[in-house]
């Protein structure tokens, strides 16, 4: 991948340049990206742009035999980590696959991906023996180029695994170069962080969006930008919005609210036992976009529908239910589904944790003076203890 076939991002290409020009180019690299901003494809390009043997000092050349394997992402100096589901599983088990959807859609997002490898109800994790395969890798000699390197996508998975890597990462080989592509700083390792140089990756202007669609999609103008203007930055979200007129997310999302706003007990257990069934990741995706609609909702509340990135339908249903939440209430709604994260990510049991949330949803729309004393009676006893 060239720097060229890079939607945006212009600042850190330039960076990029500037490091390799001058000499100067940390030898682990932290790229802190927005979901589908395109810090892989980044990675991707930098890692082309460092093997290549013909550049202009601008780009890759393209047509180098270097140029030409790590386009299909199989130099053997060129080394990816990604997350993965299965006992003792480790990348290079799963290459065939993400060279398949790299050369799809280097936009990705983590359940793009564990959907495609079949991860079902799974986490994915970067395992111990991954680990291992890193440092075995890197402990031998490169094969044809003078450089090694090692592309991490979404540390964050490392967990306390990435101990491991600490001694590697702060002194590697000779001419071995790390780059790291991340989403969430605060769930990586502050020893890892403290080793790398962080560069931030924002999310696209709406403009950049649109030109990459009409560019990749051949879609109108008209169109393209209406996405665009859905999407907050995020490429992979405006790729999909091409296929479908609203998202699978948004359906899910707005039959939960409709339910939990009539607070039928039989709705809220049907609904709470098929989405249980998800995993997940699944369900913390689902979770992203329910936080997302509520960021529009105070948008909507605050500077009015025209200022909104959402969807006709998704918009229509803010707009009603503008009239029964005010922002205390949603406030309390964001924290909810915040805790409810949190505790998704540590393995809750679903059922109970959605039936729990749906439950005081409802209190919070319809029984907002009940909740808040209930909140209050809680926070006494907490702080009595």
């Amino acid at each position: 991948m060239l720097f060229d076939d890079i939607i945006g991002q212009e600042p850190a290409k330039a960076l990029f340049r500037q490091m390799v020009q001058s000499d100067r180019l940390p030898h682990a690299l932290l790229f802190l990206s927005a979901p589908g901003s395109g810090g892989l494809a980044l990675a991707l390009a930098l890692a082309q742009f460092l093997l290549c043997e013909n550049g202009d000092g601008t780009n890759a050349c393209g047509e180098c035999n270097h140029c030409k394997k790590a386009s299909k992402w199989i130099h053997p100096d060129l080394h990816f980590s990604f997350p993965t589901v299965g006992t003792n599983a480790i990348s290079d088990h799963f290459l065939p696959q993400w060279r398949e959807v790299l050369a799809t859609n280097p936009y990705l997002e983590i359940n793009d991906w564990l959907q495609h490898i079949g991860a079902e109800n799974k986490q994915g994790n970067i395992n111990k023996e991954e680990c291992r395969s890193i440092i075995r890798k890197l402990s031998l000699k490169s094969f044809e180029s003078p450089r090694k390197i090692m592309v991490i996508w979404l540390p964050e998975y490392l967990g306390n695994e990435g101990n491991r890597l600490l001694k590697l990462i702060e002194e590697p080989p000779a001419e071995t170069t790390f780059i790291l592509v991340a989403e969430n700083q605060e769930l990586i390792l502050n020893t890892i962080l403290s080793r790398c140089q962080l560069v931030k990756i924002p999310a696209l202007q709406d403009e950049e969006v649109a030109a990459g669609l009409q560019q990749q999609k051949d879609i109108p103008a008209e169109k393209a930008s209406a996405i665009a203007q859905l999407v907050a930055g995020n490429f992979n979200d405006a790729l999909k919005a091409t296929q479908q007129e609203e998202s699978d997310q948004a359906v899910g999302f707005l039959d939960w609210m409709r339910r939990c706003y009539k607070g039928q007990p039989r709705e809220l257990v049907e609904w709470v036992d098929g989405f249980a069934g998800l995993g997940r990741e699944n369900q913390k995706h689902f979770l992203r976009y329910a936080l997302h609609f509520w960021r529009e909702f105070l948008v909507l509340k605050t500077l009015g529908p025209e200022q909104v990135r959402l969807r006709e339908r998704e918009k229509k249903t803010a707009q009603g239910m503008a009239k029964v939440i005010e922002i205390p209430q949603l406030e309390a709604i964001v924290s909810l589904l915040d805790e409810c994260t949190y505790h998704v990510e540590r393995n809750a049991h679903p059922k109970l944790l959605f039936l729990d949330t749906s439950i005081q949803i409802n209190h919070i729309i319809k029984r907002w003076s009940a909740y808040q004393q209930l909140q209050e009676r809680r926070s006494l006893i907490a702080g009595s203890r």
